[in-house]
């Protein structure tokens, strides 16, 4: 089987599509604020009900990966479909940082995690990392969930399927 048969068979599973934020901490404990980090992850599931786990796949020493393997609190915005311009600017290649991505993004600071939760997402979470285990060329990071809300629920989701963001059909 060849890298290209295998995305193509996985590009049929349709998912839904999160921003994963967190907040890396300042340098020295007097020193700037430090940044928010976000990552656009279609790789996100929900892992138990008692206790409360997810799961995100991160590619192996991505920004997100390097900080949440220093910073164990974490959050989860699922997007809604009108959401979709926040998933292609926080899954840019070579972009620019992430302070101008959040610059104009109307969001809350988490108060378990510190870390931005959109405001018009249709479920927010914040969690805390409980594992993290190497599979491949990426870390899967599972995470208890300290608080879960529901800014937007009646929205409609923002959906990924065979390699493009799609809407959900009513």
């Amino acid at each position: 089987m060849s890298n290209d048969e295998f995305r193509a068979a996985m590009s049929r599973l349709a998912a839904g599509v999160c921003l994963i934020t967190a907040h890396e901490p300042p340098l020295t404990a007097d020193g700037p604020r430090g940044e928010d980090v976000g990552m656009t992850a279609t790789a996100f599931m929900s892992v138990s009900l008692d206790p409360p786990l997810v799961l995100v796949s991160l590619r192996e020493g991505s920004r997100m990966d390097d900080l949440l393997a220093e910073q164990p609190l974490w959050a989860v915005s699922v997007l809604a479909d009108h959401q979709l311009q926040v998933a292609g600017r926080f899954s840019m290649k070579g972009r620019i940082s992430d302070r101008l991505l959040f610059a104009d993004l109307p969001y809350v600071r988490g108060e378990a995690s510190g870390a931005p939760l959109l405001t018009g997402a249709l479920a927010t979470l914040e969690c805390r990392t409980e594992n993290r285990v190497e599979a491949g060329d990426h870390t899967l990071v599972v995470g208890r969930v300290l608080t879960a809300g529901l800014p937007a629920p009646d929205s409609a989701p923002l959906t990924y399927f065979r390699g493009r963001y799609r809407h959900l059909g009513a």
